[in-house]
Formats: structure tokens, C-alpha cells, sequence
């Protein structure tokens, strides 16, 4: 579902670091009111964090993400909750908005937290360990990592999800230069990382535009 996005990142992050992106070990995050975070080996994906629909994977602004499927037969049988309700809850009711009972703006649930809500500090300690925990499980997919790339809205703006992110990945040899992640300059990495970390804006009106004109050339 952001796979145009995660395309446009993944090239251009080889175009920044001058490599084939066939010798590449890319983590793309797309951090936004929706998320999703790809795993990217010689240009092709291997592992990405949507599933069937835009709900599976990370903890978002409204949508739960992964949860035990068993909660569905729980919320069926004990709340007598129809199907509708049901995809309601889990798209519309959960995420950040259903932890911090506040907002899925991620901005309002961090205005929360510095006024100490400790629903909204919940809220957003959950949303960056889920996706600390599936960059790490990517990193095992890989077999290594090459370049993490952060972008949309909260991965190109938020320098401090960036932070509290990568800190969670500081034992797996990740770590920022706080100074450049804090400017939102495009290389945030410090010089013991041992992989590139970036913050790149998408563009996937462009990828969406390219491949229009590939396909009419190839007609």
C-alpha cells in the first residue's frame, strides 16, 4: 500500500550514496498517520510490514496493527460486535487514538505527553517499539543493514520518534548524530553507526508519473 513510496526512498537513497542498489541492504519506514517499513535486498523487497489490507503490521494513528486474532472472537462473542464494527474498531478506534483515548495526530498525543498525560506517553512508547522491533527483525531478514531510511510525515518531521527509534536499535550498531537528526538534515547517522541512516521526503507522484510513461512507451 506505500510500495510507491518505499520504491521512490529505496532508489534514491542509492543515488545519494553513489551504489547499485542490486548491492544493497535497505530498511525504508514510512512513518506516517499510516505506516508501513520494507525490507529491500538487491532492489527487490523481501519483507514488508502491510499485509492483505493496510491494517497488519505497525501500530498506527487509528488502526491497531498486528493483535492476537483471537481478540476478534473475544470482541464477537463478549460484545456481540458485527463485522462492521469490528473492521470500525480496528481501522477507525485503535492505534495512538485508542491508547492515549486522545487523538491519532501524533503531534497532539506528543503535546500530551509534555504535559505529562501517561496514556499518551504510553501511546507513543508503544508506537516506536513496534516500529524499533520490526526494523530489527528486518535487520535479520537482511542479514545486515546498509542504509535505514526515515520518510512521510512523521519520519521526515518527527526528530524525535527518529531518536527514540533509533536508540532502540543502538545495541544492532544503529546510532544518530542528535545535532543532524534535530536539523533534519538528509545523513543522521554518527561516525560509530554501522549503517547509513536518512531522512528522505517520498515522492510517489513521480514514481506514479514515470511509470505512466513507461507503460505508454511500451504500448
Amino acid at each position: 500500500f506505500h510500495g510507491t513510496s518505499h520504491r521512490y526512498v529505496s532508489q534514491r537513497v542509492c543515488d545519494y550514496l553513489g551504489r547499485d542498489i542490486k548491492t544493497q541492504r535497505i530498511i525504508t519506514c514510512h512513518i506516517g498517520n499510516g505506516a508501513s517499513v520494507a525490507a529491500i535486498k538487491g532492489g527487490k523487497v523481501i519483507d514488508t510490514s502491510m499485509g492483505l489490507t493496510p491494517l497488519a503490521g505497525l501500530m498506527m494513528g487509528s488502526r491497531s496493527g498486528d493483535i492476537d486474532p483471537m481478540i476478534l472472537l473475544f470482541l464477537l462473542e463478549q460484545e456481540k460486535l458485527s463485522a462492521q464494527q469490528l473492521s470500525d474498531v480496528l481501522n477507525k478506534e485503535s492505534g495512538l487514538l485508542a491508547i492515549s483515548q486522545l487523538s491519532n495526530d501524533l503531534r497532539d498525543v506528543l503535546e500530551a505527553c509534555d504535559r505529562g498525560d501517561e496514556k499518551a506517553s504510553l501511546a507513543v512508547n508503544m508506537f516506536v517499539n513496534r516500529i524499533a522491533q520490526t526494523i530489527a527483525s528486518y535487520i535479520t531478514d537482511l542479514d545486515g543493514l546498509d542504509a535505514l531510511v526515515f520518510t512521510a510525515g512523521i519520519g521526515e518531521n518527527s526528530a524525535l520518534i527518529r531518536s527514540l527509534v533509533v536508540q532502540k536499535l543502538n545495541c544492532l550498531g544503529l546510532s544518530l548524530n542528535q545535532a543532524a537528526n534535530e536539523q533534519g538534515q538528509l545523513f543522521i547517522q554518527n561516525s560509530q553507526s554501522q549503517a547509513k541512516i536518512l531522512i528522505l521526503p517520498t515522492n510517489e507522484e513521480l514514481m506514479i508519473a514515470q511509470d505512466t510513461m513507461r507503460l505508454l512507451e511500451f504500448k
